[in-house]
């Protein structure tokens, strides 16, 4: 299994009323499969969770906005990293490390799965 540097998260910080997730994933995919790996898990999202997403696409980075009621978040997208900032409202704040293990699982997955691919691929 391939590691990746900057594997650490920032982890959940809580006031009175709120969780915030924050989730960090470097790689070496590019902007295009980044771009694709995005995307794939804004659809799961989007369909496990019910929730409102909004892609912006840009030349150098992208941006994915999601949200219901009692969830908003982003994940930006580039060339060597993932970053997801979310926030919790308070009925989901009980929730948050359970959540958040969610999130990290199933982005690790697009994650690991596509640099396997593209490292295979590179060495045929």
């Amino acid at each position: 299994m391939q590691s990746f540097a900057g594997r650490s998260d920032a982890g959940m910080s809580k006031d009175a009323s709120m969780s915030r997730i924050r989730i960090h994933r470097e790689h070496s995919l590019g902007l295009k499969a980044a771009r694709d790996i995005a995307w794939r898990w804004a659809e799961q999202v989007e369909v496990r969770y019910a929730m409102e997403r909004t892609v912006v696409e840009g030349k150098r980075s992208d941006t994915v906005e999601f949200m219901r009621a009692g969830v908003r978040g982003k994940l930006a997208v580039a060339p060597d990293h993932f970053d997801l900032h979310a926030r919790l409202g308070i009925l989901f704040a009980a929730f948050a490390g359970t959540i958040e293990g969610e999130i990290r699982r199933e982005l690790d997955e697009l994650l690991y799965g596509e640099s396997q691919r593209k490292a295979r691929g590179s060495r045929s």
